[in-house]
């Protein structure tokens, strides 16, 4: 199937063309079928499936008909929980338009509101917006909504999950009850089917991916080690496998920044990006690990929402998420668009519930490689996924028997693989 028999226009189908796409992805031919019939959709796809265009080129062909914008107005509303997610749709939205005469802008907060109210004054075909960002601007009179078209809920689950529920209520309120309404989540839990049914008529649901499953192209495993030993392991690995570039993801914003500075200072150039960073500087570090500056780009698992970063070869768990779906978007990041990828997690004796969370939220018993000279004290044992572990009822100990190895692996191969030349 071919992006022409989905009925786009030539001049989309140009923009896409220069992008190097010639056959739509699965989400892309189910989805913008029913974009361009009007329906309203309900949409799993994870980051890295092609969901963004699956969106985007049906709202812009249906944009091509109707008037313009009027001043202050928008005719497409496009939610996203974060910056990074904001920036890289609405870079996606003025590539695919680049070839029409459409106006877009991309709003959120941490930067200063009024240039922004400037873009909005000429009225947007489609404004891309961040839920406070956007209340700001709605209640200084900077935008209004009565002639939307469209509204799309992008990552409509990391929403819900950062406490934009209240906000989103707000948005709604003063959004016209006739419009088009496109909300895409990576699951479909039973909050998401709650603020489905509550903005959405009758969606049409589709799906990609089932639910909580890891792509098939991403080599995952665990390297067990002791907590005070992490640091100098991620080093090793870095060093000995010449990693280029690999997203580190931390817990917290302080655990990025103490790891991000024991990384400069073994010689590794690296960045961190979390919420305490201000838009410029997330905007930077972003940018230098596109490009190469710098090696590891640290985050916390919000400021990654949405990082777009093609061919990443490496991700890294250097603590597991406390919520165990969150390891499926962390290591969606690699093993994107066909390629490989390696995802790597640094775990201890402290993390075995996280770790078992994990590998029974998507069904899969991740594989031990114990690297030589890193040996922990407390042993992570294996547990198969779909199963209890399994008890010695010959010995009845009184006392839980510590330094149980069953199933450890050893032998470390360090991975060699490099981003390709872009």
């Amino acid at each position: 199937m071919s992006f022409a028999s989905l009925g786009l226009s030539a001049p989309i189908l140009t923009a896409v063309a220069e992008q190097g796409y010639d056959t739509p992805s699965p989400i892309q031919i189910q989805a913008i079928p029913q974009v361009l019939a009007g329906r309203d959709l309900m949409a799993a796809a994870q980051t890295g499936t092609g969901k963004t265009a699956g969106f985007t080129l049906p709202i812009l062909e249906k944009l091509l008909n109707g008037e313009s914008a009027k001043p202050n107005h928008a005719r497409v509303l496009i939610l996203t929980p974060t910056r990074e997610l904001a920036a890289q749709v609405g870079e996606s939205v003025t590539l695919y338009s680049k070839h029409l005469r459409l106006r877009s802008a991309v709003v959120f907060g941490g930067v200063k509101i009024n240039p922004q109210m400037v873009a909005l004054r000429r009225g947007v075909d489609v404004l891309v917006a961040t839920p406070g960002r956007l209340l700001d601007l709605y209640q200084q009179n900077a935008i209004r909504f009565n002639g939307l078209e469209t509204l799309v809920l992008d990552e409509a689950d990391r929403m819900l999950d950062m406490g934009f529920i209240n906000d989103i209520k707000k948005i709604m309120a003063v959004l016209p009850r006739q419009r088009q309404t496109l909300m895409f989540s990576a699951t479909f839990s039973t909050e998401i089917r709650a603020l489905a049914k509550q903005f959405l008529n009758n969606p049409v649901e589709v799906s990609v991916t089932p639910s909580n499953a890891t792509a098939p192209t991403v080599t995952q495993w665990v390297s067990p080690v002791d907590k005070k030993r992490k640091a100098a392991l991620l080093t090793l690995l870095i060093q000995e496998g010449d990693w280029q570039q690999v997203l580190v993801f931390t817990k917290t914003k302080h655990g990025a920044n103490k790891l991000t500075a024991h990384l400069n200072a073994e010689g590794i150039s690296a960045s961190a990006i979390h919420g305490n960073k201000s838009q410029g500087a997330r905007t930077k570090a972003l940018a230098d690990f596109k490009s190469g500056s710098i090696r590891a780009l640290v985050a916390t698992d919000i400021a990654a929402r949405g990082l777009d970063i093609d061919q990443l070869p490496q991700v890294v768990n250097f603590e597991l998420p406390h919520v165990p779906e969150d390891y499926v978007h962390r290591i969606g990041r690699t093993g994107r668009a066909g390629a490989s990828g390696h995802a790597v997690s640094l775990v201890c004796a402290d993390d075995l519930k996280l770790l078992h969370a994990i590998e029974k939220v998507t069904r899969q018993t991740i594989e031990r490689r114990q690297v030589p000279g890193f040996e922990p004290v407390n042993l992570v044992p294996e547990e198969t996924a779909t199963t209890k572990p399994k008890h010695n009822h010959n010995r009845r100990p009184k006392k839980p028997v510590k330094g149980h190895a069953d199933g450890q692996r050893s032998g470390f191969v360090a991975s060699g693989h490099k981003p390709k030349a872009r």
